[in-house]
């Protein structure tokens, strides 16, 4: 049966990449020395396996908040006896030199670096170990490349430098701050070299003298280069089938020079019209262009200001439907064409807006059309254009009708895939809730395209995970419950527990945090039913479990909607997880939390026959007790208030017993980031307190003490009490 597009299932290859990307020392790893991965032994993987599971985690890296980057990662993949790679594509700044020196034994014959800044010089020796086999490579916007890092001898003397060492130094210090530009790399050697893209090489570095040395290339990028001649170009007069200088300055010579190379197949002289040039293109220019570049399939000069007139006058033109055939064409030098182009790129050009124009695919801005094949060719390289370009769709359709939805929503892809290169939620404050309208707006369809509803939902769990309850407010108030919900019922009528789903769930945790307007919406629209539904269908999904109880936990702080908590069926169940081991301890910690909160109201609100309230009770301590006080958390308090209100109090000593736990747990285990918080919010006086009341547990007074114990030791010796502890944190809200 055929499917729409945009529902097709992932493949076996993808479904299994992504599982063993998430499970790697439950797959192909071990635990090494230093807690650095290492392959075992009986693990040997071809090319394909290799050049998919490297790709896909740099994918997963860009667009999977959960999804943790593993430092020693590239290293799994450092013998080519166990492991082999031919194709790597890697991008911006996750990627370090040592990662890329991690890889040096293998035969690549394809490297893609996009806009990896942290990468230095020490990176250009590594790829000199390539140089045999590389048949392809794109160092575009990769500008620090071509720097050594501050102090960093030339390559030549550069032979037994510590990896891990120097990128530990350069993650201090800015990027920017690098000044000695590397003069001893050479493409000598890389003889089988035929496809290159130096985009964005810096002014300071001789492109010429750069170039010399490769005699086979057969396709070049130069966008954004200085070129003070191009008359080397000429050189590979006989073999070069691509060139791309796209913001490169046009001169007379210029175009002497691409006139030569009448081997071209793709030629691409377009600009930024906001950039300033001497350079006019006419109807002279472009004749030529035609004419002597006999083998063109692809042009585009988008950009240019046209000096004179290169288009028929509209009285003269050929009669009846839009044509392609160049004798037909509206604008003069095309008429030169043998055939029509592929490809013609005239956006932000008026030829654009020509009736009968030779090409099969076209951009520009006169309609829908082209306006997508806009996107689509300037999105990887030309954020700049391609931006102007999705403003041009979106305004089409507003105004007018999208008659390409599919192909519209992959530009709603990237789009998506940009947002989440910015730091979130900082970078986009001044659009904070237009950016959340439009994400939620992307999530309503029940069918959506699963890529895209993955990025949405991580970005929507991104921009309320750190902000404060104003904020909050305001984007529950635009529907955000009620659309994660949905998401969560549908994935629960497919029976599918993905990452969209447990997004969701993390998405809502934030969401309640501190803000009873959203809790109370999260109960009106069935999320107890949902909650319910997901924990029996989902039973071993930890994550997800985690993410739940979380949301609850944030839902059972808020007084006036707890009796809706207190029911035989919600009570057993939250008993039951007491005992549960998933995700360490963080499921049974928020499960007693729920109660502890429950607790408190008195037994007077406990009308229950079904569950004895003193029997509940004695289950939470045993689980408490049962806790590994050094564990380390996946959570993140902005305020312990909800804990703080459970200390000074004799209704329920379980729940001052368990709000004691939190306290020394978090303030041992990162005392640099709860010791002063704790301190803050008046935490010692309440403790206090504690060690006051008759009511209070022997044990819950023993770790009130040392909770102040380790609060006073932080504030004689802040550095004393760190003892390395400190590490990343999950989100409470």
């Amino acid at each position: 049966m055929a499917t729409r597009a945009g529902d097709d299932p992932d493949s076996l290859m993808d479904l299994a990449t992504n599982f063993c990307l998430r499970n790697l020392r439950k797959t192909m790893c071990y635990q090494g020395n230093r807690n650095k991965l290492r392959l075992r032994s009986d693990v040997f993987l071809p090319s394909e396996i290799c050049d998919k599971l490297v790709n896909t985690y740099v994918e997963l890296v860009h667009t999977d908040s959960n999804f943790d980057v593993e430092e020693s990662f590239f290293q799994l993949f450092s013998d080519p006896r166990n492991t082999r790679l031919t194709r790597v594509q890697l991008r911006e700044g996750f990627v370090w030199d040592r990662d890329l020196d991690a890889i040096r034994k293998q035969d690549l014959m394809e490297l893609h670096l996009t806009y990896c800044h942290r990468l230095s010089s020490r990176s250009l020796k590594t790829l000199t170990c390539f140089r045999e086999t590389l048949v392809s490579l794109c160092l575009f916007g990769c500008s620090q490349i071509f720097y050594r890092k501050n102090g960093g001898a030339p390559l030549a003397c550069n032979e037994d430098t510590d990896d891990d060492d120097d990128d530990e130094e350069e993650e201090k210090s800015p990027a920017s701050s690098r000044q000695a530009l590397e003069t001893d790399f050479s493409f000598q050697g890389f003889n089988r070299l035929r496809l290159l893209n130096l985009g964005g090489l810096p002014d300071e570095v001789d492109a010429e003298s750069l170039l010399r040395p490769l005699t086979s290339i057969t396709s070049l990028d130069l966008s954004n280069v200085h070129l003070p001649s191009t008359a080397f170009l000429t050189q590979w007069k006989e073999r070069l089938a691509s060139l791309v200088l796209y913001n490169v300055d046009l001169t007379e010579e210029t175009l002497e020079t691409l006139v030569e190379l009448t081997n071209l197949r793709h030629l691409d002289i377009s600009r930024e019209s906001m950039r300033t040039t001497k350079f006019k293109m006419n109807r002279k220019i472009l004749t030529a262009v035609v004419q002597r570049l006999v083998n063109l399939v692809s042009l585009d000069i988008s950009g240019h200001v046209m000096l004179d007139n290169c288009t028929v006058p509209h009285f003269e033109e050929a009669m009846g439907r839009p044509s392609m055939e160049p004798c037909k064409s509206s604008i003069f030098p095309l008429q030169e064409l043998s055939r029509p182009l592929q490809f013609l790129g005239l956006y932000d050009t008026t030829l654009c807006n020509v009736t009968h124009i030779p090409a099969y695919k076209v951009t520009g801005s006169k309609n829908e059309e082209q306006v997508l094949n806009a996107i689509e060719a300037y999105t990887e390289f030309r954020p700049e254009l391609a931006h102007r370009a999705i403003n041009q769709l979106f305004d089409i359709a507003r105004i007018q009708h999208c008659n390409q939805l599919l192909r519209a929503l992959k530009v709603q892809r990237n789009c998506c895939l940009t947002l989440c290169n910015f730091s979130i939620p900082e970078e986009l404050e001044f659009q904070y809730r237009r950016v959340n309208r439009l994400l939620l707006k992307i999530l309503e369809p029940a069918r959506q395209d699963e890529s895209i509803q993955r990025i949405a939902v991580h970005l929507c769990n991104a921009l309320v995970c750190q902000v404060d309850n104003q904020h909050k407010e305001a984007v529950g108030k635009m529907g955000f419950v009620k659309t994660m919900l949905n998401l969560i019922q549908k994935k629960l009528q497919d029976g599918m527990c993905d990452q969209v789903m447990e997004f969701s769930w993390s998405a809502l945790w934030n969401i309640t945090d501190e803000t009873p307007d959203n809790c109370q919406m999260f109960l009106n629209c069935r999320g107890m039913s949902l909650f319910l539904e997901c924990l029996q269908e989902f039973p071993d999904k930890q994550e997800l479990h985690r993410n739940m109880l979380g949301l609850l936990g944030n839902v059972a702080e808020v007084k006036a909607l707890r009796p809706q908590l207190l029911t035989p069926q919600f009570i057993t169940v939250f008993s039951e997880l007491l005992a549960s081991k998933a995700d360490g301890i963080e499921v049974s910690y928020n499960a007693c939390g729920v109660l502890s909160h429950i607790m408190f109201d008195g037994p007077e609100v406990w009308t229950m026959e079904e569950s004895r309230r003193d029997a509940v009770m004695e289950q939470m301590m045993e689980a408490v007790q049962s806790w590994d006080v050094s564990s380390r958390r996946n959570i993140n308090y902005r305020s312990f208030e909800p804990i703080l209100r459970l200390l000074p109090q004799s209704i329920a000593p379980v729940s001052q017993h368990w709000a004691t736990w939190a306290l020394y747990n978090l303030v041992s285990v990162y005392p640099s980031k709860y010791c002063p918080l704790l301190i803050k919010e008046g935490g010692i006086n309440l403790l206090e307190k504690v060690l006051e009341l008759e009511s209070s547990h022997a044990e819950t007074k023993t770790m009130a003490r040392k909770v102040m114990e380790q609060c006073e030791t932080f504030k004689d010796d802040p550095m004393e009490t760190n003892n390395g502890q400190e590490g990343n944190y999950g989100q409470r809200g």
